[in-house]
């Protein structure tokens, strides 16, 4: 998700983690339509990567329509059963100092006295100045293990059942909101000594892109046919009005298609770009205009699963699927359209993503995408960290902000944005319709093989992300991208 998500995208609460990276990660798309995400901060690990479920019944999703039944927010629940050889850094707090411990919960003590929140350790003292509840049920391995990894610590003490919210999304959104002030000044200015660094390992070359987007979009089809809706659809949608329902999101997904098919300018004949496949609901709603339209992705499983959608549409004849990195793409197209795949990009391939993207745009062609961004200050602030979001969700991604990207086109292309909306709003809702039925359906995420700390994983993910939207502290946006044509550019 397209995130996002992912994370927030930098960190929501303090604490120095250690200053050598922990191993392996976990998944954001290179070339496939991602969600939204944001991103936190590993202990000491081995791996770090999320586990295979423990059965996988096919990758055919079921089509069924959602029910549109409001979902009650769920009560705190008892701590998991963690299997640690499938959860190696979550089954027991890491090793810590002493020293590093008291400051992490010296720092988040004081943190945590400023905000509108009621901070509840082992059920008796409580900290903060009112608001939505946040118990920290074993303190002790809480403050330990955001001494030990900051941010990856603090979301890996809720996947271990250490803390919990009644109102997850909204003790996540104060934090959000407050991400900027939560770790002091001196130690914001000392961040390249304690911050973990990304490993190596993330970096998205193409067989780098090709692992990460693989971690997060071959988990299963059927895991996320569960809680999107029917057009399969991994990135935020428009609505009409905001609150929105269940059953108003195929509409609202196929309407933000519209918008940026619109923009493109795609209609009969068009030779389309897409890059990232997602499962081909872009691409078909592209063929029912009559476009002609190569749609590259990096999963096999939702290239399979696309290709077979299509194929039963009838539009075997326009859409071409391939399983190719956006690099190797060849040929000219009067439209490329992407969505909330930039993320997933880094931020060293940011001027390689956009200079691809103008070598293949046919002269008068236009570039349509969806991005979600973040303040180009925490960009800047955070721009190397490594986070829960990297461990865990979308290992290799960065969100750019608005500045980045211009930074980036007006220094290495002649592409300018000439239109942008934003619909952060939009992506809140979108996230809190797919966390309440991914909540409504963990039976059958059960069923699948996922076991309850992935599911405390997921649903960390999906709160994460939503709080970044509604604090305010990420939007997603739709930009229209040009060739500049002004003499002074065609000198060049």
């Amino acid at each position: 998700m397209t995130a996002p998500t992912h994370p927030l995208p930098t960190e929501p609460t303090p604490g120095p983690p250690q200053p050598t990276p922990a191993s392996v990660p976990a998944p954001h798309a290179a070339e496939s339509t991602p969600a939204a995400g944001p991103a936190l901060h590993p202990a000491e690990s081995t791996s770090a990567s999320v586990p295979a479920p423990a059965s996988r019944k096919g990758s055919q999703p079921a089509r069924g329509a959602a029910s549109s039944s409001p979902v009650p927010a769920p009560a705190v629940q008892q701590r998991p059963a963690v299997d640690p050889a499938r959860w190696p850094d979550v089954a027991a707090p890491p090793r810590a100092s002493r020293l590093r411990t008291a400051l992490a919960e010296r720092i988040v003590r004081r943190a945590l006295a400023r905000l509108p929140l009621r901070a509840r350790l082992a059920g008796a003292e409580d900290i903060g100045l009112g608001g939505p509840l946040m118990e920290i049920r074993e303190p002790e391995a809480f403050f330990r293990r955001i001494g030990a990894s900051g941010l990856i610590g603090f979301g890996e003490s809720y996947m271990a059942g250490e803390w919990d919210a009644p109102d997850l999304v909204a003790v996540l959104t104060v934090l959000a909101g407050n991400a900027a002030d939560l770790v002091p000044a001196p130690l914001q200015r000392l961040r390249p000594l304690w911050a973990l660094r990304k490993p190596a390992a993330q970096l998205n070359t193409p067989e780098g892109s090709r692992e990460n987007i693989s971690r997060h979009y071959d988990l299963s089809n059927d895991l996320f046919a569960l809680f999107l809706d029917g057009t399969l659809s991994y990135s935020s949608a428009v609505f009409r009005s905001l609150p929105a329902t269940r059953d108003l999101l195929p509409a609202a997904q196929h309407r933000k298609i519209d918008l940026l098919l619109d923009a493109a300018g795609v209609g009969e004949g068009t030779r389309l770009l897409e890059i990232g496949t997602g499962w081909g609901e872009l691409a078909l709603r592209a063929a029912a205009r009559g476009a002609r339209v190569v749609s590259v992705t990096l999963s096999a499983e939702q290239r399979e699963l696309a290709r077979t959608r299509i194929r039963e549409a009838g539009y075997e004849d326009r859409v071409e699927v391939r399983l190719c990195d956006y690099r190797q793409v060849t040929g000219a197209y009067d439209a490329v359209v992407s969505v909330e795949m930039i993320e997933a990009v880094g931020e060293e391939f940011w001027p390689v993503y956009f200079t691809t993207l103008e070598r293949l745009l046919a002269p008068g062609g236009r570039v349509a995408l969806q991005a979600i961004t973040m303040p180009d200050d925490r960009l800047r602030a955070s721009r190397s960290t490594y986070t829960w979001i990297h461990k865990y969700i979308f290992p290799g991604g960065l969100l750019p902000s608005t500045e980045a990207i211009e930074r980036v086109t007006t220094g290495h292309t002649r592409l300018r944005t000439v239109r942008r909306s934003g619909y952060g709003a939009h992506y809140a809702e979108t996230l809190r319709l797919w966390r309440e039925r991914f909540t409504e359906r963990s039976a059958e995420v059960d069923a699948l093989g996922f076991d309850a700390v992935f599911r405390r994983m997921w649903t960390f993910y999906l709160a994460y992300s939503e709080a970044g939207f509604r604090s305010g502290y990420l939007d997603v946006q739709q930009l229209l991208l040009t060739r500049d044509q002004s003499p002074a550019q065609e000198a060049l």
